[in-house]
């Protein structure tokens, strides 16, 4: 017998209702509380809920027990039953006592924004890495939950909250499992951090300029990438349509090239277990020498979604790292409010679709890999230095002299520092900042 329309491969088709709590200690204001409840929306659509209906509660403090208080959990009830919704989702983290309680009385599982999350990134992680932050992450949040998550377990047959990498948790499955199970995730990722050091290593040796792209979710970060590298990326206009990190190399129109990173979206109340599984991930950004900050122009919270990711940037340690705002999107604002985009820094407004506004971007990163000349005389049989001194920088001049070649280099910026700082430039001879043989030794 075919499914039917409510079941699919033996999954029950799930239907949500949505309850936001507003308290006192959060201090939002009436437009905060309507972006988070629209937010709370959009990622249960991207999780594949259907939504039946959103319910607001305003409290001075969370209830203990009820968590949004008895007679508005009973209002629920009554919502659930009338749509014939099967799954509550909370827009605020619930502890395992209160999830009980919340199954007991609504008879639907219970699940938090934290889950919702997790789940979006269960269904988004396409790497070995990815597979396993998610599996971490789900874990971390779930141990000291284990108690309180009776009738959420055993429905684990599927659907939202239940799609991790190590397979369905049981009801059974106790702390010390889990907890050995961390152990050995942990041991895993381990590896694939280090890995993944190698690679950031050999960038660095190479002397790759490194830019990271970051910002909100769903500001636009994907398609600007694909835009300047032409390369295949995924897009889609959903919240965390990529997970996993995607570089790319740039040729910029000078010739010399670079690595563009595409890292993890933002959002609001970002699980702090997801950061610390994603610290590797995340970490794209405190390696990269330029961070670019993209800002959706469009958003009514712009600005409140630019203070989250600073915050971020702040917890990973990359919020001293010299960064260029880039408000994207430009096209769907009028010029009034276009002209009225500003940020501390640097910035730029741009459409990621416009070929101009990406011309003036790839302008913007040229002039940040300006730097001083410097003369290089390198033996003529080192090739792979002579091609190290091409990639480092942009060579104005070359000469043989007997069995040496000499070549006049632009560094990048980042480059003269590693070089011994800004070398003064080479004219008719002079010469350069640095002896050339304590330069050339450098090189290699």
């Amino acid at each position: 017998m075919k499914p039917t329309s409510h079941e699919v491969e033996g999954v029950t088709e799930e239907k949500a209702i949505l309850v936001s709590l507003v308290t006192d200690d959060l201090r939002w204001t009436a437009e905060m509380a309507k972006h988070s409840l629209n937010e709370l929306i959009n990622l249960a659509e991207t999780a594949g809920l259907e939504v039946l209906g959103v319910i607001t509660q305003n409290r001075e403090t969370a209830d203990s027990k009820w968590f949004i208080g008895k007679g508005k959990a009973e209002e629920v009830k009554q919502m659930v039953i009338q749509t014939g919704a099967n799954i509550v989702v909370f827009d605020q983290e619930l502890s395992g006592a209160q999830v009980r309680n919340l199954e007991e009385l609504l008879d639907a599982k219970i699940i938090d924004r934290t889950q919702l999350i997790l789940d979006i990134f269960a269904q988004r992680a396409k790497t070995r890495e990815g597979i396993l932050q998610v599996e971490l992450a789900h874990l971390s949040y779930l141990l000291p939950r284990l108690s309180g998550q009776g009738k959420n377990l055993s429905r684990q047959g599927g659907g939202v909250g239940t799609r991790f990498g190590g397979g369905e948790t049981k009801l059974e499955t106790d702390r010390r499992h889990i907890r050995e199970r961390i152990s050995t995730l942990k041991r895993q990722l381990q590896e694939v951090v280090r890995l993944r050091n190698l690679h950031r290593e050999r960038r660095k040796k190479t002397g790759v300029f490194q830019v990271a792209l970051v910002g909100y979710t769903n500001a636009g970060k994907s398609t600007l990438l694909k835009q300047l590298t032409q390369a295949d990326v995924y897009v889609e206009n959903k919240l965390f349509a990529t997970l996993d990190p995607t570089s790319r190399n740039l040729t910029l129109p000078g010739g010399k090239e670079i690595v563009v990173t595409d890292t993890v979206g933002f959002i609001q109340n970002l699980p702090h277990d997801l950061i610390a599984a994603f610290r590797a991930t995340l970490e794209e950004a405190n390696e990269a020498d330029l961070i670019l900050h993209v800002v959706d122009s469009s958003s009514e919270m712009r600005d409140e979604q630019m203070r989250v990711v600073g915050e971020v940037l702040r917890e990973l340690g990359a919020h001293d790292k010299e960064t260029v705002t880039l408000f994207n999107k430009v096209d769907r604002i009028d010029e009034n409010e276009r002209n009225l985009l500003t940020a501390p820094g640097e910035y730029l407004r741009l459409s990621a679709l416009n070929e101009g506004d990406l011309e003036a971007l790839q302008a913007l990163l040229e002039h940040k890999l300006s730097g001083g000349v410097a003369r290089f005389r390198i033996p003529a049989d080192k090739g792979d230095l002579i091609a190290l001194a091409y990639r480092i920088g942009t060579v104005q001049d070359s000469a043989v002299d007997e069995d040496d070649m000499v070549l006049s280099v632009r560094l990048d910026s980042a480059d003269s520092q590693k070089f011994g700082g800004p070398l003064a430039p080479y004219r008719d001879g002079s010469p350069s900042a640095a002896p050339v043989s304590q330069t050339t030794s450098e090189l290699e």
